[in-house]
């Protein structure tokens, strides 16, 4: 998993609450078990017409928008069913940081595990960055997680809380598997003083 560390990019202003799994990745799109192809059809409804060419009134598909690296998001975001096909979509497109008054903890828990960060804040603080990504011109965000601090362009900084353990997983580009891999040495130590005791689970 890619390290999160400090991400300066473009913010995408998605004021909608409630946007549900579904919409962020389609049922149709679940077949493949890559994580990688899904950016292109993240948000399949809202970014294409019916006769597959672009819906120009959808943010993504508008510049700096298409570049995104931070979204900033209503109320609920992800909820629905808990598919992480999700957050692989939003990390295919190029989107490491999501911002939101609220987030579905399943979603949430997700997307943490594939190297995403998630910021929830009071909706004045969200209000304020949304109107920051709304300016086109110069919508970038600067997201320190060392730090836990955002940068607005005119200089402020918005402070989030983060909880400590999923913030390490980041800092140091660990999922589950990873955070189990740090252990090694102990999983073989135990290992080999088990097959002394049992062999026979070992044939």
């Amino acid at each position: 998993m890619e390290k999160f560390t400090t991400l300066t990019g473009v913010a995408a202003p998605f004021d909608r609450a409630n946007v549900d799994t579904d919409m962020i990745i389609p049922a149709v799109f679940l077949k493949t078990i890559k994580r990688t192809g899904l950016g292109k059809n993240l948000f399949q409804a809202l970014r294409y017409r019916a006769d597959g060419s672009e819906n120009p009134d959808f943010v993504l598909n508008a510049e700096p928008y298409r570049k995104a690296r931070i979204l900033i998001a209503g109320e609920n975001f992800g909820c629905g069913s808990s598919r992480e096909h999700a957050p692989w979509a939003l990390a295919d497109f190029g989107i490491r940081c999501v911002i939101a008054p609220s987030f579905a903890d399943i979603f949430f828990s997700n997307s943490f595990k594939n190297g995403i960060l998630l910021i929830r804040l009071p909706r004045h603080e969200v209000d304020l960055l949304m109107a920051d990504a709304r300016q086109a011109e110069n919508p970038e965000l600067t997201v320190d997680l060392p730090r836990q601090e955002i940068r607005r362009p005119n200089g402020g900084v918005v402070r989030f809380d983060v909880d400590p353990f999923l913030k390490q997983c980041l800092l140091e580009g660990l999922d589950d598997i990873g955070q189990s891999l740090k252990s090694a040495a102990a999983i073989a130590s135990f290992e080999e003083r088990q097959r002394a005791r049992q062999p026979w689970l070992y044939r």
